[in-house]
C-alpha cells in the first residue's frame, strides 16, 4: 500500500493545539491585567450617574486630597511589603507625628522647619526600632508593630493628659499655649495650585504625587530596590547570594516610618491642631490601599503604581458612597468587601494560570 494513501491519525499542527488554550490564557490576562481598572472606570460611571456632581472638578479635588495623606501612608507600608514584612504602626506614627508638630509650634514656640525635622526624626528612629526589633530580637512583624502602635498611642497622649493641642490650651501645669502654627506650615496642608482653574491642586497631592514617582523608580530601577524585592521573594536565596537582608529589612521599616511621619506633617498642616483621634482610620485605609496594589495590572506583588491606584479607589469609593448619602457605618464593610474580591480575583486567576 502507499504510504501516501494509507490511513493516517490527524495530527495537529502546534499552532492549531495552542489557539484555544492561548484563547482562554488570553482571556485571563486579559481580566488580570484590566479588571480592577476596569472595575475603577465602572464605579466612576455608576457614581457619575448616581450622584450629581461627582464628575466636577471640585470633587475630583477633594477626592485626591482625601486620599493623600492615606496615600502616602501606604506608599510606606509598600515598602515593607516588598521584603515580606508588613507594618502596623503606621497610623499611629502618623498621629505622633501631627501631635510632635503641634507640641513644637504650639507649646515650645518653634518655626516650621524645627517642627518637620522633628516629625521625620520620629518616623525614622520608631522604623529604625521597628526593624532591629523584627530582625535582632525575632520578632514577628506583625507583632513588634502592633506593639509599637499601642506604645505610641499612649505616649503621644502623656504630654498634654490625653488632650489635642491648639493655640491658647492650658497645659498641665496650669500655663497657656501661646504659640501658633506658622503660615509656611499651613500652607503645606492647605496652599493650592492653579491648573487651568484657580486654586484647584491642593500642595499634599503635589506630595503624594512626587513621593509615589520616587518610590516607584527607586523599587523598579534601582539594584537597592531590586534586592529589596529579592529579599522578599527569597531571603534565605539573597543571604547566599552576599546580600545583607536584615540591612535591606530595617531599611523598609525606616521608609515606613519617614513616608507615615510625612503623613502626620501633611495632616497637622491641614488641621492647624493636635487633634488626639484624627489619624484612627489612617490605618486601614492605607493597608486597604497597599493591598488592593497587588490587583492593580495583574502585579500579584506590592508595587507603588498599584498602591497609588488603590488609594484612588478607596477614595472614589467613600466619596461616591457619602455623595449617595450611605451610611458611615457600612462604608468600611464595602470597601472590605471590595478588597477581598479583589485579592481573591487576582490570586484565583493567577493560580490557574500557573497550573
Amino acid at each position: 500500500m502507499d504510504s501516501r494513501t494509507a490511513d493516517k491519525t490527524p495530527v495537529e499542527t502546534p499552532t492549531e493545539a495552542l489557539v484555544q488554550p492561548k484563547d482562554g490564557r488570553s482571556l485571563r490576562e486579559l481580566a488580570i491585567r484590566y479588571g480592577f481598572l476596569s472595575l475603577l472606570v465602572g464605579l466612576i460611571i455608576f457614581f457619575s450617574l448616581a450622584t450629581r456632581g461627582f464628575t466636577s472638578p471640585q470633587a475630583a479635588v477633594f477626592i485626591l486630597q482625601s486620599v493623600s495623606i492615606t496615600g502616602i501612608l501606604a506608599l510606606g507600608v509598600t515598602a515593607t511589603l516588598v521584603v515580606g514584612g508588613f507594618d502596623l504602626s503606621i497610623g499611629s506614627i502618623a498621629t505622633s507625628s501631627m501631635m510632635a508638630a503641634a507640641y513644637v509650634m504650639v507649646v515650645l514656640e518653634q518655626n516650621a522647619l524645627v517642627a518637620v525635622l522633628v516629625c521625620l526624626a520620629i518616623g525614622a528612629l520608631v522604623g529604625l526600632i521597628n526593624g532591629l526589633i523584627i530582625c535582632y530580637m525575632r520578632v514577628p512583624d506583625l507583632l513588634a508593630t502592633l506593639g509599637m502602635m499601642f506604645l505610641l498611642i499612649g505616649l503621644q497622649r502623656i504630654p498634654t493628659e490625653g488632650r489635642s493641642i491648639a493655640t491658647g490650651m492650658t497645659l498641665p501645669d496650669g500655663s497657656t499655649a501661646e504659640g501658633t502654627f506658622s503660615q509656611a506650615f499651613l500652607a503645606l496642608g492647605r496652599h493650592r495650585f492653579d491648573l487651568f482653574i484657580e486654586n484647584l491642586v491642593p500642595a499634599s497631592v503635589v506630595v503624594l504625587i512626587v513621593l509615589a514617582i520616587l518610590i516607584w523608580f527607586f523599587l523598579e530601577y534601582t539594584r537597592f530596590g531590586r534586592m529589596m524585592y529579592a529579599v522578599g521573594s527569597n531571603a534565605r536565596a539573597a543571604e547566599f547570594a552576599g546580600a545583607p537582608v536584615k540591612a535591606y529589612r530595617i531599611w523598609a521599616y525606616v521608609i515606613s516610618g519617614v513616608f507615615a511621619s510625612i503623613g502626620g506633617i501633611l495632616l497637622a498642616a491641614r488641621l492647624g491642631r493636635g487633634d488626639i483621634a484624627s489619624g484612627n482610620n489612617l490605618l486601614l485605609d492605607a493597608v486597604a490601599a497597599a493591598l488592593i496594589g497587588f490587583a492593580v495590572l495583574g502585579a500579584a506583588k506590592p508595587n507603588a503604581f498599584g498602591t497609588a491606584i488603590g488609594a484612588l479607589f478607596v477614595g472614589v469609593l467613600l466619596q461616591g458612597l457619602t455623595m449617595m448619602n450611605v451610611p458611615y457605618y457600612t462604608q468600611d464593610f464595602v470597601k472590605g468587601a471590595v478588597l477581598v474580591i479583589a485579592l481573591i480575583f487576582t490570586f484565583a486567576l493567577l493560580g490557574r494560570n500557573a497550573r
